[in-house]
């Protein structure tokens, strides 16, 4: 008799094990599932920051968190309503997150002697009481995995490896998922490993009938598809990958050839990688052996007429300070992507932050102003990678584009775009003389401020290039004081100019006015609208803002701003739009920080709210 299915708004679970037992692959596929079902869905992966801890420690645990729902979701979830535990160091870190009478499914062979002493546990939580308060369900996962593999000629160790698949298939059933996306995806992977293959869906199917068999689960569940998302074409998709996507459209949309010069670091590396699977769409990647080396072969590749991008995180860009400053003082396009960790030094490689606004703002020697734009979801990353390339070639200026890595790994659905529905990015390349008799200006402006683009090689415009100061409209070396005040003045005039052609700022939700706007950026969108949108139905009246443009802000903000009595700043790191906000419109802007290496969550968001409100 099949078990009765109870209909759920939203569900989150949260996949955890150690860095060996899959985890990010259980957690992806089910997400894909999930998104094909048209559930809107929103993830959070939570890697080790170990490359490789010791196996069964607290410090090798691998974590991927799914919030998926028939209504709005906008974050991954404060609180999981599944826990997934493949051994007693992933219940240990991972059971502050489930809520009281939330599902544990541990593999018992997870929690035998030896694990409990490296996850330095005294006794076996699965029989000492301690979880009474939750739904406990116990299975032999590993023996199970290895009875349904002894004939297929794979090893012990092998058989192990594969036993996330029994997870999958089982959560599959119980949340009502269709198997066909993970068995396309499996064939897809291990298409050269008939052997793998072959293991691993036998053990998909076998955690698939498990559930419906064993008699341990009573009832499974089933969430119905989102009807608040817009008709169309979606697919499951990653920050990084979507800013690859965008960074290829907008090469298309300019016409010109795309050059990633990069260096592999942690969290961007992702963008590197896929860019190098698309040469058919006229990508160059070029893996340097540092960052400086990174950026430079970018800034040639931009004087060559290139859409030139380099990618790293904080302590890379770092090192390409000084490179930075080298296109904003030639005054080439260039894009710059910030994929923001934990930091300083090293810091926190694998964990997310919103640290390195001051230093995209101002961390370079000199007067070198960037203009500074940001991406707030990862569906909202392919659009971000379009704008930072119009602004960087229709405006010849260097562009940050800060991500993190909480954007770079999560993953949303994405309303694949019509792209004849963009506008084309217009580079302003000269072909012939631009001054009197016959004279080259490379650096006479529009009424923007701007430069032309010129090519080397194109006939009689050939022109000096460097680091030293260049003489207004010549460029030629100048180190006349006059001249490098009014260049310096140029410089930041010129991307001052940039605020009349982006959008003006517009309130996310809630009152045009009034006692309160939180105002984010980045990556406290999700939590930010979803703390927001809850206390306004509770009859509260909070707007929010949110913003895209960092450098210059949008004309309109300052205006907006203090049309409130309070603004509310929360911020992944110690305290730094905030500054920025109260220096540019001095405002008393309150600030609200988190730097645990972890997203704001629901709850306290709401709590800071309601503590500004006095309530």
């Amino acid at each position: 008799m099949a078990k009765p299915v109870v209909l759920k708004d939203e569900v989150t679970i949260r996949f955890a094990g150690d860095s060996g037992d899959g985890m990010q692959l259980t957690g992806t596929e089910f997400t894909n599932a999930s998104a094909l079902l048209g559930n809107d869905l929103s993830t959070f992966p939570d890697y080790p920051a170990e490359i490789r801890a010791p196996q069964g420690t607290v410090a090798g645990v691998s974590g991927f968190q799914i919030h998926f729902g028939s209504t709005e979701v906008d974050t991954p979830g404060d609180i999981c309503n599944v826990l997934v535990a493949m051994n007693a160091a992933a219940l240990k870190a991972n059971l502050r997150y489930l809520e009281v009478g939330g599902l544990i499914i541990a593999n018992s062979d997870g929690f035998d002697e030896k694990n409990l002493r490296l996850a330095k546990m005294d006794k076996n939580p699965l029989e000492d009481g301690s979880l009474d308060k939750y739904n406990v369900i116990k299975i032999d996962i590993t023996k199970i995995a290895r009875n349904a593999l002894q004939d297929s000629g794979l090893s012990t160790k092998e058989a192990d490896r594969s036993k996330n698949m029994f997870v999958l298939g089982l959560l599959m059933w119980l949340y009502s998922r269709p198997l066909e996306s993970a068995i396309r995806n499996l064939e897809a992977k291990f298409a050269k490993k008939p052997e793998i293959l072959q293991a691993n869906l036998r053990l998909l199917r076998a955690g698939y009938d498990y559930g419906e068999t064993t008699e341990l689960f009573t009832t499974r569940y089933d969430v119905k598809q989102a009807p608040t998302m817009e008709k169309g074409k979606y697919r499951n998709i990653m920050g990084n990958q979507a800013l690859a996507y965008g960074f290829i459209a907008a090469s298309e949309l300019a016409g010109l050839p795309l050059y990633l010069g990069s260096y592999p670091i942690t969290p961007a590396s992702d963008i590197l990688h896929e860019l190098s699977k698309h040469k058919a769409y006229n990508v160059h990647t070029f893996q340097a052996e540092d960052e400086i080396a990174a950026i430079c072969a970018a800034i040639g590749a931009s004087f060559g007429g290139a859409l030139a991008i380099t990618t790293s995180s904080g302590p890379g860009i770092a090192l390409k300070g000084e490179a930075i400053g080298l296109a904003t003082m030639l005054e080439l396009p260039i894009v710059i992507v910030n994929i923001q960790r934990g930091g300083p030094s090293t810091g926190l490689p694998t964990k997310t932050e919103q640290a390195d606004l001051l230093q995209a703002m101002y961390g370079r020697n000199g007067e070198c102003p960037v203009v500074v734009i940001c991406t707030r979801q990862p569906n909202d990353c392919f659009d971000v990678a379009i704008e930072a390339s119009r602004i960087a070639i229709e405006h010849m200026v260097p562009v940050m584009l800060l991500s993190d890595g909480y954007i770079a790994n999560g993953a949303e659905p994405w309303l694949i775009p019509d792209i004849t529905k963009y506008k084309k990015i217009n580079p302003n390349f000269l072909t012939e003389p631009n001054g009197q008799n016959g004279k080259l200006l490379p650096y006479k402006r529009d009424d923007r401020f701007v430069r032309p683009w010129v090519l080397p090689g194109t006939k009689g415009l050939e022109h000096r290039i460097g680091g030293l100061e260049k003489q207004h409209e010549t460029g030629n070396v100048s180190y006349d004081p006059e001249n490098h005040e009014f260049m310096v003045k140029m410089r930041q005039a010129k991307v001052d100019k940039v605020a009349d052609y982006i959008p003006l700022q517009e309130i996310e939700q809630g009152p045009e006015s009034g006692e309160l706007v939180v105002v984010g950026w980045g990556s406290t969108f999700g939590c930010i609208r979803t703390a927001i949108r809850e206390l306004n139905n509770q009859g509260y009246s909070i707007a929010q803002i949110h913003l895209r443009y960092l450098n210059p802000f949008p004309k309109n903000l300052g205006e907006i701003l203090k049309k409130y009595q309070k603004v509310l700043v929360p911020e992944i790191n110690n305290g730094q739009l905030v500054k920025i906000i109260r220096d540019k419109f001095l405002v008393d802007a309150i600030p609200f920080n988190k730097i645990q290496g972890l997203p704001f969550n629901v709850v306290e968001m709401k709590a800071k709210i309601l503590e500004v409100l006095g309530k």
